[in-house]
């Protein structure tokens, strides 16, 4: 969809909202702040209940580590044409199928990545402005989560074009011309932090790998500004470790 699509189509859809109003009422949905707030997810939905009864939720605040013989991560990455949708709790970005990350014995493949702010991870009580989970899943229907973490700075030649084309709520967009190298997403040290953990929001579903890179990636403050001006601050509070240990890379 261009620009110009996409303008007529917001305002298509505002005269649809204006016209009934009745229908167009949105079902209730969790939110990070206020009745619907983090602290309340587990009472909002049976399904949800995992996000109170789990016992290796995310996001985790990373201060004690064993360091630990881990596979080194072997990103197999490519120029792709995404579809950036926002969703309402974030900003979502799709991509197609054939890009991959492999751990050790295991294949993964990405299927989207999205942006919390602040770093929903802590480094030792610390958090950065935003952080970029890369969303995997392997032939088991396991997911594999990776964490970047992004500190301001130079801006990132993959994260800089989604940034000039944030899409309002509930749009799918694609851009004219706009592609992505995933690659240059990453930093160069991967280096990493591993450990057992869930979804960061409902239904906080557990067994899912997270592998936190130890080196932040860049954007520039204008970036950062611009989502928490469009999405506000999305970030679930830290969960306990409950005995996990988190293992750190050579």
């Amino acid at each position: 969809m261009t620009l110009t699509a996409r303008s007529l189509l917001a305002a298509f859809s505002l005269g649809v909202l204006c016209a009934v109003p009745a229908l167009a009422a949105p079902p209730s949905h969790w939110e990070y702040t206020g009745p619907h707030g983090t602290a309340h997810w587990a009472k909002m939905d049976p399904s949800f209940a995992e996000c109170a009864m789990g016992h290796q939720q995310s996001p985790i605040n990373i201060d004690r580590t064993e360091k630990a013989d881990l596979p080194k991560l072997a990103f197999h990455y490519g120029t792709v044409v995404p579809t950036i949708w926002n969703n309402g709790h974030t900003v979502q970005v799709n991509v197609p199928a054939g890009n991959t990350l492999q751990v050790g014995s295991q294949t993964y493949e990405l299927l989207q990545f999205h942006f919390h702010a602040p770093s929903e991870e802590l480094i030792k009580g610390k958090s950065q402005p935003m952080v970029v989970h890369l969303v995997h899943k392997n032939a088991a229907g396991e997911l594999g989560v990776v964490a970047v973490l992004v500190h301001p700075g130079q801006d990132n030649p993959a994260l800089g074009p989604v940034f000039e084309h944030l899409p309002y709520a509930g749009e799918h967009i694609t851009v004219d011309g706009l592609s992505l190298d995933l690659a240059s997403l990453l930093p160069k040290s991967l280096g990493y932090y591993d450990f057992a953990g869930s979804l960061t929001t409902p239904p906080c579903s557990e067994g899912v790998h997270w592998m936190v890179l130890k080196e932040p990636a860049t954007l520039s403050l204008r970036h950062v500004a611009d989502f928490h001006k469009l999405i506000g601050s999305n970030a679930r509070p830290v969960q306990p470790l409950n005995g996990r240990v988190v293992k750190e890379s050579e």
